[in-house]
């Protein structure tokens, strides 16, 4: 199921989804009489593909969702974890560790490394598992942070989480009612924050990695289309697919409940 989620979810992210539409269009196009209907798949594709790259669309889908949490700063109580979520690894020794990281992870990294020196004495979870690499993510993200200077006795490991569901599950066996610290990007902490109460858990939130800004002020970057306001529209996209799976998950497990008490 896992597997079947990472794959239609892939090709229904904007840039792989707009380029199917144009190539439909371009094969209605060239192998049927149906001109008008090509040329409005083909139009369709190369207009949103423009203004999913487009600062002021892009920005306006993506900060309401980086805005739901502010940064973290630290309340004076004494935090015992802190947990970073994992986003994607590669292992090739042609490059630096850090650079093995996806930006996402070390972003993410940097982040909990800094909450984790704000309290000596708690310890730094990391998560993710390998996705198809013999390294987990998480190990892969312990590897670096022993670079920076963490102590190897305050990390602990949770290496085969495959999604934020499974994370939270597992955060909770090891966490139980003690206080807890949430590392993940600012668009992904309301979903990871709504997983991490479905368990029983109350983190306080401290998102990182954010993308959307409204204080561009050059014109020639803000409307400018560009690969990385594609990326805020992906980002986007992206969670409000992760909400809709939630939302099929808990009702297929409501009425899982309901057949079997009936």
């Amino acid at each position: 199921m896992f597997e079947l989620k990472k794959i239609v979810s892939a090709f229904l992210m904007p840039l792989p989804a707009m380029l199917i539409i144009g190539v439909i269009g371009l094969l209605l196009l060239w192998f049927t009489r149906r001109k008008g209907l090509a040329s409005a798949f083909i139009s369709f594709a190369f207009l949103g593909i423009f203004l999913l790259s487009f600062q002021p669309i892009a920005t306006s889908l993506l900060r309401p969702l980086e805005k739901a949490y502010p940064p973290y700063v630290p309340a004076g109580k004494a935090v015992e974890y802190v947990m970073v979520l994992g986003s994607g690894h590669v292992i090739d020794s042609a490059m630096p560790m850090t650079s093995q990281l996806s930006r996402t992870s070390l972003m993410r990294l940097n982040e909990g490394i800094r909450i984790h020196r704000l309290f000596p004495g708690s310890k730094l979870i990391l998560s993710g598992y390998g996705g198809g690499s013999a390294t987990s993510q998480a190990r892969m993200m312990a590897k670096v942070a022993l670079a920076l200077g963490v102590n190897k006795n305050d990390i602990l490991l949770l290496e085969t989480a495959k999604d934020t569901w499974e994370e939270a599950f597992q955060a909770k066996s090891v966490v139980g009612d003690s206080k807890l610290v949430l590392v993940t990007s600012a668009s992904h902490m309301t979903r990871a924050m709504a997983e991490f109460h479905d368990v029983g858990l109350n983190p306080t939130a401290a998102p990182t990695n954010f993308l959307a800004s409204n204080k561009i002020k050059q014109p020639w970057d803000r409307y400018q289309p560009q690969s990385s306001y594609l990326e805020q529209s992906e980002r986007y996209w992206h969670e409000t697919m992760g909400r809709w799976w939630r939302s099929v998950r808990h009702y297929i497990n409501d009425s899982h409940t309901e057949v079997n008490a009936s």
